[in-house]
């Protein structure tokens, strides 16, 4: 079965990295873009990065017990009980967990990822992303797919810790 938040956790990957640590704001209105969002004349940045910050600790939990802690704290702090919406925007009726739709950014920004990240966790009954084990990069990446934990964000920052490794051993 295809994982149904897959969009929410890999949109709120690709903000993370426009958002931390330092905003892009030209970046933030592409990936916002990219990712199907089409009224954004009123981008937020400030509280998308606010938000960005809270969810980070979500990719660095060390443990599925930490993640779920702060999942659990988030939905405390920003959740509204769910609902199923359907707003023209071609994904059909899906949950919801913020306040409306035209809420503001950072809300929307923790609770659909929030919710995202929550399912990967459940469905996978363990942490839902991590952040990079590349000292010079540690961007925040999700656990989508199956196979091993993985502890880098791409193949190129696995193949560059290697390749110190390697050199390091010589």
């Amino acid at each position: 079965m295809a994982f149904p938040h897959r969009d929410s956790v890999q949109r709120a990957v690709d903000l993370l990295d426009v958002l931390l640590p330092e905003p892009d704001p030209a970046a933030v209105v592409r990936v916002l873009r990219e990712h199907g969002e089409t009224d954004i004349s009123d981008v937020d940045v400030t509280g998308l990065h606010a938000a960005a910050l809270e969810l980070r600790a979500v990719f660095a939990a060390p443990d599925v017990a930490t993640a779920a802690s702060v999942l659990n704290a988030l939905f405390a702090k920003y959740a509204r009980p769910p609902r199923l919406t359907d707003h023209d925007d071609g994904y059909g009726w899906h949950l919801h967990v913020d306040a409306s739709d035209d809420g503001p950014w950072g809300a929307w920004l923790v609770t659909s990822s929030a919710l995202g990240l929550a399912s990967l966790l459940a469905e996978r009954q363990d942490v839902p992303g991590g952040l990079c084990a590349s000292p010079s990069c540690g961007k925040p990446f999700a656990h989508t797919g199956g196979g091993s934990p993985r502890r880098y964000c791409s193949a190129r920052c696995a193949t560059r810790e290697r390749v110190a490794a390697h050199r390091a051993r010589r």
